[in-house]
């Protein structure tokens, strides 16, 4: 069930969680948006019932109408929650679409699930979205094309899962290499020492969304 805040200014932001995950992985983000003023929709949506484009309407298009009100409509997503916006904005326009900043995407796919697809039990924590996030050029996140909005990301370094961290070339966050996060139009990148699992609760990966939501880039210290 969405969890939507009362206040109601200007700009909204909806917010998409990641695989396996609940709107409640969202809720210190949550607050913290609403308190620097932004109306906020905090998007619930069963990740295991059905695959990428089926979960992108179910959870997206709703959200756009609680919003209707709103000026202009950021995103935050987390993990999956950026390939459902990603396969939502390939078949849909958003006219007053604003800043995205996305959170560990998998924007050119996981080794993990190239490696594990068939393990049993996989699908069953996953399911036929969790099969879609694959490495290969014919997988669905390599396939939806280049961004043509104005995207930041945030990619972690930080992994607590060395099992499944070497299974994933390069620096990861335990679930997605750094390098994987990229996606091309991208207007910003950093890199934060932050794990996958927890990195939307981070203090300081909140405060760069706010930044980069306010400002179109993230803060760097010189």
């Amino acid at each position: 069930m969405n969890e939507v805040s009362k206040a109601a200014p200007t700009d909204c932001v909806i917010l998409l969680h990641g695989l396996a995950r609940t709107e409640r992985s969202m809720a210190r983000l949550r607050r913290a948006l609403e308190r620097h003023g932004y109306c906020v929709i905090n998007v619930g949506y069963d990740s295991r019932k059905g695959d990428v484009a089926t979960l992108a309407e179910a959870a997206i298009a709703p959200a756009l109408e609680a919003s209707a009100d709103c000026g202009r409509i950021h995103f935050v997503t987390h993990s999956l929650g950026g390939i459902l916006l990603r396969q939502f904005l390939a078949q849909h326009r958003i006219e007053n679409l604003g800043r995205v900043v996305m959170l560990g995407p998998p924007n050119k796919g996981s080794e993990v699930v190239d490696r594990l697809r068939k393990v049993p039990g996989f699908h069953f924590i996953n399911g036929d979205a969790g099969l879609e996030l694959g490495t290969g050029e014919a997988s669905l996140p390599n396939r939806l094309g280049p961004a043509n909005f104005d995207l930041g990301i945030i990619a972690g370094t930080r992994s607590v899962n060395l099992i499944l961290s070497t299974l994933i070339p390069g620096t990861d966050d335990g679930k997605v290499s750094v390098g994987n996060t990229q996606l091309e139009g991208m207007n910003d990148h950093i890199e934060m020492d932050v794990t996958h699992t927890f990195m939307m609760r981070n203090t300081g990966v909140i405060k760069q969304v706010i930044h980069y939501l306010e400002t179109g880039k993230f803060e760097r210290v010189d």
